[in-house]
């Protein structure tokens, strides 16, 4: 199954209060993070979703910047 923009565009929809980053967009498609992070890419030029970038911290690559995305009103 081709997983694109509209699936992902859809997931973000269902679940419009809640800002997600790429992996747990993918898993909750159950998609590749690279098809799901092209999706997402191309929403955001297109102004389709919102996105703003935050700070995550990890154990394996300590501060680093990431997007994160909610269905646009």
């Amino acid at each position: 199954m081709s997983m694109g923009q509209q699936d992902v565009y859809s997931y973000l929809r269902k679940n419009k209060r809640k800002w997600f980053i790429s992996k747990e967009i993918a898993k909750g498609l159950k998609a590749s993070i690279g098809s799901v992070t092209t999706s997402l890419k191309r929403l955001r030029e297109s102004k389709q979703v919102l996105f703003r970038i935050t700070k995550l911290e990890s154990k394996k690559a300590g501060k680093r910047k990431v997007y994160e995305y909610k269905f646009k009103k």
